[in-house]
């Protein structure tokens, strides 16, 4: 299938380096707050978008450049052949088999926790899909998120034998956590609220934080529970470890754009909808061609782009981009089993990430 072309005229292609991603161990501050503030108040004046949009500069490079985690198990990794993996990698797959109707069309770029709104903001990434919280300030100066792909919320993990069963078991502790995250904010935001004493040992980025956990500086890490749970099957002993019941924040995962673009902004949206709305069609990766061309179901006709191919060409795309995309990735149910289901290491039960008619919270609107 070919991809989509719009009308283009000559672009110059935006080649922005991020600056200051080197990882050091940064020095304790004051308050566990300190560097999580900064960061998230960052509010650099963004790129402007690409003349023609960067739907246009990405078909015209014909590479999709996603900013990911290459460190963490189940979500962005690199795998035991060298290629990047995981949950938040296959939607970037999704995006390049949409736009470009190849799903390998892709350049993964790693981006540190602290150096996201600099991607974003400069426009170095096209997208970045890398277990980010939605929140307002990122959502005012970082860049717009579309649909959330994971509902998750804070967790704490300890030492299975160090007798915690609670967060007020932590009076006292030491706590590991990463630096310009949500995480490092909710930690404070909820001792304080509950008056338990703890002293924040914050670093750069997820390999420092666990390694220095696994190496007994701290006497708990916290982090999403999504995390925390890929992570311990890295750490030394794994049985060792245990995540308490409390759920300290809410904390939506997903895809986030540049500002300023909304037909790109979109694009990835309703490429986060159409693995929803097929999983609930039960369209996937072995009966989507068959179906495109033998369903009489009309929602199915015109999400597959055999009925209303208009849909399709008024987000710059082919009518059976759908096609294209499922036969490449399959539907959410599948990219969610393939990284993080049942017989993966995680074994994580669907919960809040089931459909809604599973009485979860993913629903997808109308494509029509």
């Amino acid at each position: 299938m070919r991809r989509s072309i719009v009308s283009i005229t000559a672009i110059t292609a935006l080649a922005v380096v991020l600056a200051a991603c080197g990882e050091t161990t940064p020095s304790q501050p004051a308050s566990g707050q300190a560097s999580a503030t900064a960061a998230e108040s960052a509010a650099s004046t963004p790129a402007p978008p690409p003349a023609e949009g960067r739907l246009a500069l990405v078909q015209e490079r014909d590479q999709l450049i996603c900013g990911v985690n290459d460190g963490l198990p189940g979500f962005g990794f690199i795998d035991d052949n060298g290629d990047n993996a995981g949950f938040d990698v296959d939607f970037c797959r999704a995006i390049a088999a949409a736009v470009l109707g190849d799903a390998t069309k892709i350049e993964f770029r790693a981006v540190s926790a602290d150096g996201r709104p600099t991607a974003l903001q400069s426009g170095e990434v096209d997208v970045l899909i890398r277990n980010t919280t939605w929140t307002v300030t990122r959502d005012t100066t970082w860049g717009v998120f579309a649909p959330t792909t994971f509902y998750d919320g804070q967790g704490m993990m300890v030492r299975a034998d160090a007798g915690v069963e609670t967060l007020a078991d932590l009076e006292g502790a030491t706590i590991c956590v990463q630096t310009g995250t949500t995480t490092e904010l909710n930690l404070a935001d909820v001792f304080e609220a509950q008056g338990i004493d703890f002293t924040p040992l914050p670093f750069g980025d997820d390999t420092q934080t666990y390694q220095a956990y696994d190496d007994g500086q701290c006497d708990a890490v916290t982090s999403d529970r999504s995390q925390l749970l890929a992570q311990r099957t890295a750490l030394t002993n794994p049985d060792d470890h245990v995540i308490l019941d409390e759920v300290m924040s809410k904390e939506p995962l997903g895809p986030v754009v540049p500002l300023g673009d909304d037909a790109w902004f979109n694009v990835v949206k309703w490429v986060v909808f159409a693995t929803i709305e097929a999983e609930e069609q039960e369209i996937t990766q072995d009966n989507v061609e068959d179906l495109a061309a033998s369903s009489d179901n009309p929602v199915v006709q015109r999400l597959l782009g055999a009925a209303n191919p208009e849909l399709g060409q008024g987000l710059g795309l082919e009518p059976d981009w759908v096609v294209t995309m499922i036969s490449a990735v399959g539907n959410y149910g599948e990219i969610y089993d393939r990284h993080l289901g049942p017989g993966t290491a995680f074994e994580l039960e669907r919960g809040p990430n089931a459909l809604w008619t599973d009485g979860g919270l993913l629903y997808a609107p109308p494509y029509r």
